[in-house]
């Protein structure tokens, strides 16, 4: 079909799971997306993806005019702006296909002005895609189908989004309830904890041969007997052309991986039960330089990953000029820790970015 087109169609886990459940042949799309849903055709194709795991999953017939209804499909959500649809091609989780395995071959990866704005492509469905990126998605798809490939998947990661609320121009999240904050005997064991993650980050940078700037307030800490500032690599001053709003405010960031004099990413630790200091840093660096290209990611326990996601779709991060969550990633500590555990012998062999993307998920909040 020479006239097909290709549209996004966002899935979580769950609501890919419930989908299936109802036998695969009605997709769904949120009432404020009525508008874009009649401009699909009977014959076009949606490209089914799956948010928090970032994964193709599958793709979609459409064999019906759009109609809207509300039977009951999905648990959270109604969808009301339907399609019928049959299956062209649909894989299992751990088959399916990270989207960062076609890069090459995907236009929005192409002349980026920041390493992860191509998370732009994947906020709201359904959204019309090139033919020539639904081509690639598509054969891709279909040589995955007749040879598998297992990629284990983030069972956490691909269950869990945080329940988005629906503002005029972005969705947000807002706390579902108010934690109790204990500052007694938890101050030596954050900081603590937060220096080995700190520590973390430095050997693996090191063994990539990369220098590191860790935060100036953290120069005096120690690591054993030695002083964190003493150790080999770090850096003892940020050689960078900014203004001194900004460089004020990256000294304070935990860890910076620098390749001469290029910051190639910084890292703010959360493991405090509130998980605000680290990401207020990265707002006010994002609020004085808007334009800013270095990637952004928040390192924290995985029991904690909920709760940074969460924090990072308030409004507070939501409205910026640039939503906090397109540009800045999690990273989880026990994660970062397996990895470079079981690499740690050829971790030199990987590039840093695309070590961080195997290690990192989207914290941005998908309009599924």
């Amino acid at each position: 079909m020479t006239n097909r087109n290709y549209w996004l169609d966002l899935f979580t886990g769950k609501t890919w799971l419930e989908f299936l459940k109802a036998g695969g042949k009605v997709s769904g799309f949120s009432e404020n997306r009525w508008k874009t849903v009649q401009k699909v055709k009977p014959g076009d194709y949606l490209i089914c993806y799956l948010t928090g795991v970032s994964r193709f999953i599958g793709v979609l017939e459409v064999i019906s005019k759009p109609f809207k209804d509300t039977t009951k499909i999905w648990r959270d959500n109604l969808y009301p702006s339907r399609l019928k649809v049959q299956t062209v091609v649909a894989l299992e989780f751990d088959n399916s296909i990270p989207v960062k395995k076609l890069k090459d071959k995907l236009s929005f990866f192409q002349n980026l002005k920041n390493p992860n704005a191509w998370t732009g492509r994947f906020r709201g469905s359904p959204s019309k895609w090139s033919k020539e990126d639904g081509l690639a998605v598509l054969n891709a798809l279909l040589g995955a189908k007749k040879n598998p490939e297992k990629i284990p998947i983030d069972q956490k990661a691909l269950l869990y989004r945080p329940k988005a609320i629906r503002g005029k121009k972005r969705s947000y999240t807002l706390p579902q309830k108010k934690e109790k904050l204990d500052d007694k005997g938890e101050t030596k064991a954050v900081i603590r904890d937060h220096l080995k993650m700190q520590h973390l980050l430095y050997e693996i940078a090191r063994n990539m041969g990369l220098d590191v700037w860790v935060a100036k307030n953290d120069h005096g800490r120690k690591i054993g007997k030695k002083k964190f500032g003493e150790f080999p690599g770090i850096r003892k001053k940020l050689t960078l052309h900014l203004d001194p709003a900004t460089l004020g405010t990256i000294e304070l960031i935990d860890i910076l991986w620098l390749e001469k004099n290029a910051v190639l990413a910084a890292f703010e630790i959360e493991h405090t039960t509130s998980i605000y200091s680290g990401l207020l840093r990265m707002s006010d660096l994002i609020a004085i330089q808007p334009n800013i290209n270095i990637p952004l990611y928040i390192v924290a326990p995985d029991n904690r990953r909920d709760k940074v996601i969460d924090e990072i779709g308030r409004p507070t991060f939501s409205s910026l000029n640039t939503p906090l969550a397109e540009i800045c990633r999690f990273i989880s500590f026990e994660r970062l820790k397996d990895m470079f555990e079981r690499h740690s012998e050829v971790i030199q062999a990987f590039k840093p970015l695309e070590f961080l993307d195997i290690v990192s998920e989207t914290c941005e909040l998908e309009d599924t």
